[in-house]
């Protein structure tokens, strides 16, 4: 598995390529949901590339650049197979209004898989927008990775 963190370039061959989306922590004090994600991915085997939104040391501080994080996560999005929504909202650490917006620009492109806890709150319109455009959608981050490898699987039969 390769690991493509926030605002690092983007390799040439990107097939098989997962982006990560969904709320990311900007406090030390909350942890991300992504490293777990990637245990799952390791645990399944999973050989192509993940896009990581955040900065391979966990912190947004120093030379951290907001436009070039918005073109990158754009960039990402765009040249993903497939785009995993995750969305663990919490209203005060990881509220994932960014998350919201990305939903909505790339719910109707096909490339999508979508998951959230059953009592993540402020969902139910994405799991609407989910269930009307056919995405694959969970309520377990295992299984929302599982939706995720079947499409990549579908796209790239071997």
């Amino acid at each position: 598995m390769k690991l493509v963190y926030a605002q690092e370039p983007f390799p040439e061959d990107l097939e098989n390529s997962i982006f990560l989306a969904g709320p990311t922590p900007r406090s030390p004090e909350v942890k991300s949901w992504r490293p777990d994600a990637l245990t799952i991915l390791r645990k399944k085997s999973y050989k192509g590339i993940v896009f990581m939104p955040e900065p391979r040391d966990g912190s947004f501080d120093g030379d951290f650049d907001y436009n070039e994080q918005i073109e990158w996560e754009a960039r990402g999005l765009e040249l993903a197979d497939c785009i995993l929504f995750w969305v663990p909202r919490d209203l005060k650490t990881m509220p994932g209004f960014t998350t919201n917006v990305e939903f909505g620009l790339w719910v109707s492109s096909g490339k999508i898989v979508f998951g959230a806890p059953e009592n993540a709150p402020k969902t139910k319109y994405l799991r609407i927008y989910a269930d009307k455009y056919g995405i694959p959608s969970s309520d377990t981050l295992e299984q929302t990775i599982s939706d995720a490898l079947n499409m990549l699987k579908n796209k790239n039969p071997v």
